[in-house]
């Protein structure tokens, strides 16, 4: 569940007695859970001349996560095409992804760099986009509502109420509910975060978008540190390491970012050597390259992370509007 207050919230284990924080979203994104920022993959033991390969990977016991924002909700959706539903599966996502049920919590309080909205991600009803919840919930006048979607959600909330919890059926439920969304999609619809029209971005225009002289502009002020990728809750890059523990090896993987000069470095060099190409290849893939894969479905999920915590103000929205505007321009002309 949600701790702290304001956008510094973060997820903690549950404990008896501890409270859930009424906040905005977390600072860190519930990625975390099936993608961990490392995470070991397996060992290396080395006895004279022979080498003992030693699988560390154990059964993920079964977690609830619950808050998770409907943004967070949809990466979840992104991040199964690329680790789930693609061969070779990733066995180490699907440990932690099958043995979690996942509690969205309606968004009552967006931050003003929220813009799921613009995405087509219905704040007041986490889920409804592409399903990768188990069960929903809202907050009205102090009382928890809930709403089981998947056969593991009904077992959770059934479980629950079979505890003596205080967790029952409330004829008066459905309508608190409705009054909760209402009350919500009035404070989206207040965000000040407007991205263009998406249609700019479709495949067809890849070469124009690819080639547009904006790109130049917008590359030289960023720093590359990586800030955005390492809070965007749909980034999935990562690199492979090994770590000699005296006695073996240890590979493990860790999060890795587009924006490094490093990034997917072999023998033959970089494949992107300027920073106008690692640049443009971020925001290329969120905006061009995820959609053009999965049926249109985009690569960002408009929790504004980006916009919060980048150092210079730069961000996929910024970005988005200059780029619209270039090619609006040519159209014109």
């Amino acid at each position: 569940s949600g701790a702290a207050s304001n956008f510094a919230a973060n997820y903690k284990e549950w404990k008896e007695g501890v409270e859930y924080a009424d906040c905005l979203n977390t600072s860190r994104s519930a990625k975390d859970f099936f993608f961990p920022q490392t995470e070991n993959l397996f060992e290396l033991k080395m006895t004279g001349k022979y080498i003992e390969v030693i699988d560390t990977r154990n059964e993920h016991e079964d977690f609830v996560i619950f808050g998770v924002r409907a943004c967070d909700v949809q990466s979840f959706a992104v991040l199964d095409n690329v680790y789930l539903k693609q061969q070779p599966v990733d066995t180490y996502y699907k440990n932690r992804r099958e043995h979690a049920t996942i509690i969205a919590m309606a968004c009552a309080k967006p931050a003003q760099t929220c813009f799921c909205q613009n995405i087509g991600i219905d704040a007041a009803n986490p889920g409804s986009k592409d399903g990768a919840v188990d069960a929903r919930a809202w907050k009205k006048d102090g009382n928890y509502y809930f709403e089981a979607v998947s056969e593991k959600g009904k077992a959770l909330l059934a479980k629950v109420a079979a505890s003596g919890s205080g967790l029952a059926e409330d004829s008066s439920a459905e309508k608190a509910v409705e009054e909760a969304k209402a009350a919500i999609k009035a404070e989206v619809a207040k965000l000040p975060i407007k991205m263009p029209d998406n249609a700019i971005f479709d495949e067809k225009n890849l070469k124009t978008v690819f080639n547009a002289k904006v790109w130049g502009e917008l590359s030289e002020t960023c720093l590359a540190c990586g800030t955005c990728t390492f809070v965007c809750p749909t980034c999935q890059c990562y690199d492979i390491r090994d770590f000699d523990t005296g006695s073996g090896i240890r590979r493990f993987r860790c999060w890795d970012s587009c924006m490094y000069s490093d990034f997917t470095k072999m023998s033959a060099g970089q494949p992107r050597l300027t920073q106008l190409e690692r640049f443009r290849q971020r925001f290329m893939h969120k905006l061009v390259y995820y959609p053009s894969y999965y049926n249109g479905m985009s690569g960002c999920v408009g929790c504004g992370r980006c916009l919060a915590k980048c150092p210079i103000s730069m961000n996929i929205v910024k970005v988005a509007k200059a780029l619209s505007a270039e090619l609006e321009n040519k159209e014109g002309n």
